[in-house]
């Protein structure tokens, strides 16, 4: 038995699900969707692999308590409450790592934008939920913005708008136990003028997504995002590293690791290499 945990909102899984579950039955192995905030649900002797918990982000200490308590967490609690907070980005500029620019204000903090257009959002928040892009002329909005979040106890993450991210769109690498598997492409997230609210989220903002066939600049990254993991000691079940363009080429945006979607309809053979990964792990 494998638990494929999500949240109430979808008690079924993600778009992956029906075809996930499908390939875990061809290797004999049963699946359950599972919810993680079941008062019903017993942990104990089950390989617990995280997949839409989408709604984690307005209570992750929740969460996090509830994830240190399975014993068969997949990926591990450790790497979970590491990545759950996007000031993780900061460490990996340090390791060298080329990373979107991020400065980080925690609540009570002064906090300093960039001279051109630019993207604010909290540092725990799924998809583009939170996030805001503004232009100098609206400095005043972008103030009110994180000082919103500032005042709901969130710590504020501040990037420059790269805008070449409307022609060329957003790249996903999915890596499955630390391989290469497939690309995928996004459309740009945030809207000219775009500001999600900071309550009344929705569980996750549409995405455009398409098949990609990766380059060798955003491989090169992503190869170094899953050396840094190495370094700390992981092996990821699953990686998703998320590149934006750049004049000086692609750069990391987000590294995620605790329950990105994988678009694994999106390549030949990617739910069959994800199945057999979990079924090594029993």
């Amino acid at each position: 038995m494998v638990f494929l945990v999500t949240c109430a909102e979808l008690p079924d899984g993600d778009e992956d699900a029906a075809a996930l579950t499908a390939a875990l039955q061809r290797l004999g192995i049963e699946a359950r969707w599972q919810i993680w905030t079941d008062p019903e649900a017993r942990w104990d002797d089950t390989l617990t692999v995280l997949r839409s918990t989408w709604d984690y982000a307005n209570v992750r200490d929740e969460f996090l308590r509830w994830a240190r308590a399975v014993p068969h967490l997949v990926n591990p609690y450790e790497l979970v409450e590491w990545n759950t907070d996007k000031t993780y980005l900061v460490e990996l500029a340090d390791a060298g790592v080329p990373i979107v620019p991020t400065s980080c204000f925690a609540p009570g903090d002064d906090v300093r934008f960039p001279s051109g257009e630019f993207v604010l959002k909290p540092s725990v928040g799924a998809g583009s939920r939170g996030a805001g892009r503004f232009t100098p002329d609206r400095l005043d909005e972008a103030r009110a913005h994180a000082a919103a979040l500032q005042a709901a106890g969130r710590t504020v993450v501040v990037q420059p708008y790269l805008d070449l991210v409307e022609t060329a769109g957003e790249t996903a690498l999915i890596y499955i136990d630390s391989s290469y598997s497939h690309a995928i492409t996004k459309g740009a997230m945030l809207p000219d003028g775009m500001v999600h609210p900071v309550d009344g989220w929705d569980l996750y903002v549409e995405e455009r997504i398409s098949p990609r066939t990766a380059d060798p600049a955003e491989l090169e990254v992503g190869e170094q995002a899953l050396a840094f993991l190495a370094e700390r000691g992981d092996a990821p079940l699953y990686t998703r590293v998320d590149l934006l363009p750049s004049p000086d080429g692609p750069l990391l945006g987000e590294l995620e690791v605790t329950e990105p979607s994988l678009f694994l309809l999106h390549a030949d053979g990617a739910v069959d290499r994800f199945a057999a990964a979990i079924a090594a792990r029993l």
